[in-house]
């Protein structure tokens, strides 16, 4: 049987790396929730490789009640001192504080009437970019659309998100299908059709 190809960046060994690249990494996300969540891991990722975030990410769940906005907006230093002492997590006091801040910003948004999916989406038209690039070399690190989306969340109130975190976010989310044209994902993602309202 023939191994499928694949983009290169999760490698050949890590079946974990590989089920991401495989079932996840640059498949639209509409849900605010998720979305929500996975930009405060790429938060968390800012200096470190995703794979390891990736590997910590069942106990971030954990650690930050499952990324729930309303719970995580509420902390307070009791809280911030659990998550400096769970070794489970990236234990920074910074990403932290981000996390908290970015979990009110998203209530503010909410409270006056702004849906956050539709919010990042709006970014892109609402339907995700379909890049065509041969090498993954060829595949820039920031856009346009992520300093755009960057500028608008850090508006906002939601932190560590420059544009180079945004761009690596909405690779991540689908926004963009930055898969290569020869890895198998590629005409998967290219095909995909949005099938929520993003609500």
């Amino acid at each position: 049987m023939l191994a499928k190809s694949r983009c290169h960046w999760p490698g050949e060994t890590d079946a974990l790396y590989i089920a991401y690249h495989d079932e996840e990494w640059g498949r639209p996300e509409y849900d605010s929730r998720a979305l929500f969540e996975k930009l405060l891991l790429d938060g968390f990722q800012a200096g470190l490789s995703w794979i390891t975030i990736l590997r910590k990410r069942e106990a971030f769940r954990r650690a930050f009640d499952g990324f729930d906005p309303d719970r995580i907006a509420q902390y307070g230093e009791a809280d911030i001192a659990r998550l400096m002492a769970d070794s489970g997590i990236v234990r920074s006091r910074a990403k932290i504080a981000a996390a908290i801040s970015s979990a009110k910003a998203y209530l503010a948004m909410r409270e006056a009437g702004e849906d956050f999916a539709a919010f990042i989406w709006s970014h892109v038209g609402g339907q995700p970019i379909q890049n065509q690039w041969r090498d993954r070399s060829a595949v820039p690190t920031e856009t346009v659309e992520s300093r755009a989306l960057s500028k608008a969340l850090k508006a906002r109130g939601f932190k560590f998100c420059g544009p180079v975190i945004v761009y690596a976010f909405m690779q991540a989310v689908g926004m963009v299908n930055d898969h290569v044209t020869d890895c198998f994902c590629w005409a998967e993602v290219q095909t995909s059709q949005r099938s929520g309202d993003g609500s």
